[in-house]
């Protein structure tokens, strides 16, 4: 179907929703038809100024024979031609087919790989950049997992992201993320290099993930690390295997076993999604493994060097002098950025 044909259907269908809830749709289907109209709405409207430009120029070229007008038509005609491409451009943007998961929720999950206890105390910066990310966003963030070293650092940490588009906005955060700075403990000032892996996972529905029971082995124990004498008492902790995959997801962040098998059982979700849109989709990480990597410091995606106080993505080349204001959460430039690469990558994909 061509650019123009596809423009025409897509009016043509909002006009076609409107009649339908004027008509007096009810239940699940005026609840069906509201949710495509107000998805089609910001693109007509789009398309409506699209047709009203072109239809300004043809107007605005065909007073240019008039002597009278011509400077004023020449005028109007310049400012057109410099807005179509970018209405055109805005409008193809909208038509690329939508990640499903792109609205949802997501399970975040951070682990220091290479470069021992400064890997860890990263790591736990990376958490809480995040998480000022999300509150920022106006988003919830709900710690599931929190083990941390005693000293600061950051064994590994699971957090769940609820609110809008929250999987659309940090789905480029997966991947290694390199430090670069002097440890506290150097006593010859030298600059130490670390990573730490971070996963983002879109949250799962129950509609995407059918779990048998006789497939899951749960495993039940007492918890360790603090908590005082409840840990020595109460099996509490919850180890859950899901055994055709292999995931194994163990909670232990809550004094209630109920508490933690539901949200192991809501990370074993995340990760069987994941799985199953990997396969679907050969452009991404065929799993989990290879969406972090390995935490080489080799891998990286993006590294903080805070001697020079930058941070550079290296996916996009771009290169922010103000490493204080991205580690409080300040991460909207790198997310617009990759947002826009990705989506003229996929333009250029559907013009070849």
């Amino acid at each position: 179907m061509s650019f123009t044909a596809n423009l025409d259907r897509i009016v043509a269908r909002a006009e076609e929703l409107r009649a339908s809830l004027s008509e007096g749709l009810n239940g699940d289907s005026f609840a069906a038809a509201s949710r495509e109209l107000a998805e089609l709405e910001p693109v007509v409207a789009r398309i409506e100024e699209l047709w009203a430009a072109e239809r300004g120029l043809a107007e605005a070229e065909a007073m240019l024979a008039d002597p009278d007008m011509r400077e004023l038509a020449e005028s109007e005609a310049e400012i057109l031609r410099e807005k179509l491409p970018s209405l055109t451009k805005e409008i193809r943007i909208a038509l690329l087919p939508k990640d499903e998961a792109d609205e949802r929720s997501a399970i975040l999950e951070i682990r220091p790989a290479a470069g021992g206890d400064e890997a860890s105390l990263f790591a736990a910066q990376l958490f809480s950049m995040y998480q000022r990310y999300a509150e920022i966003r106006g988003w919830r963030f709900e710690i599931l997992e929190y083990d941390d070293t005693g000293l600061g650092g950051l064994k590994g940490g699971m957090a769940e992201i609820t609110g809008r588009s929250v999987f659309a906005r940090l789905k480029y955060e997966s991947g290694v993320h390199r430090v670069q700075r002097v440890p506290a403990t150097e006593s010859q000032g030298r600059i130490h290099t670390s990573t730490v892996t971070v996963a983002v996972l879109p949250e799962a529905e129950d509609v995407d993930v059918q779990i048998d029971e006789g497939d899951l082995r749960i495993d039940v124990y007492r918890a360790s690390g603090a908590g005082g004498q409840h840990v020595n008492k109460t099996e509490s902790a919850v180890r859950i295997t899901h055994l055709p995959s292999g995931i194994v997801v163990a909670m232990q962040e809550e004094k209630s076993q109920h508490k933690n098998r539901a949200k192991a059982m809501k990370i074993l979700k995340a990760r069987l999604y994941e799985q199953q849109r990997a396969a679907l989709h050969a452009s991404r990480a065929a799993d989990r493994r290879a969406q972090v990597g390995t935490g080489d410091r080799s891998e990286r995606i993006r590294t903080y060097n805070f001697p020079q106080g930058r941070v550079s993505d290296h996916r996009i080349n771009l290169t922010l002098y103000k490493i204080d204001r991205v580690m409080l959460g300040e991460l909207d430039d790198f997310v617009d950025a990759l947002t826009a690469e990705d989506q003229a990558a996929r333009l250029s994909a559907q013009e070849l």
